[in-house]
């Protein structure tokens, strides 16, 4: 299965758990399928575009959360256990060698995921995105990970995103009532 079948399948199946399967269709696909002969970057900005003039943006957001493909998730699980087991504070856990080669890093007592580069391949062929709606799928899959890993509720706020515009993308991991213990 390609990646592009992947994020059509994952963004039809989010705007339908929105209650909205009626424009699942035409979201994806475009008005009479005509979105499925596009490249994977036209495609991605025209979905947005129909996903954006469908919905406000804190509907957006939700549905693009919710379009994480989870690809490599294991073995970030696997880097994220190994980094808490050996930590007993944030700043432990995200000031390590390993963690700052992730991309974490830990500045006034708050947690952030960072990249010099764009993680995600339906992007490769993108130079420039006029919003930041597409990268919402990274904080969904920060979210997913985090929680994995953490056990409790997380909010991932995104700040940044190479491809609308920005110098990294970078992401503001908040594990909601975490409290470090130590050497877990």
């Amino acid at each position: 299965m390609s990646m592009r079948h992947i994020q059509e399948q994952a963004l039809y199946n989010a705007v339908c758990s929105a209650d909205c399967a009626d424009k699942a269709e035409t979201i994806v696909y475009g008005e009479q399928g005509g979105a499925r002969e596009e490249s994977d970057s036209a495609w991605v900005q025209s979905s947005m575009d129909r996903l954006g003039q469908a919905f406000d943006e804190a509907t957006v957001k939700q549905i693009r959360m919710r379009c994480q493909c989870g690809y490599g998730m294991q073995e970030r699980v696997v880097l994220l256990n190994e980094l808490k087991a050996g930590s007993s504070s944030l700043e432990e856990f995200a000031g390590s060698e390993r963690a700052l080669a992730a991309g974490l890093f830990c500045e006034q007592a708050e947690l952030f995921l960072k990249f010099p580069f764009c993680p995600c391949p339906m992007l490769s062929d993108v130079d420039r995105l006029p919003t930041k709606t597409w990268c919402q799928c990274t904080t969904g899959y920060s979210k997913v990970l985090f929680e994995q890993v953490f056990g409790c509720s997380v909010d991932v706020e995104l700040l940044k995103s190479i491809k609308a515009g920005d110098d990294s993308c970078l992401m503001k991991i908040t594990l909601n009532g975490y409290v470090w213990s130590s050497r877990q």
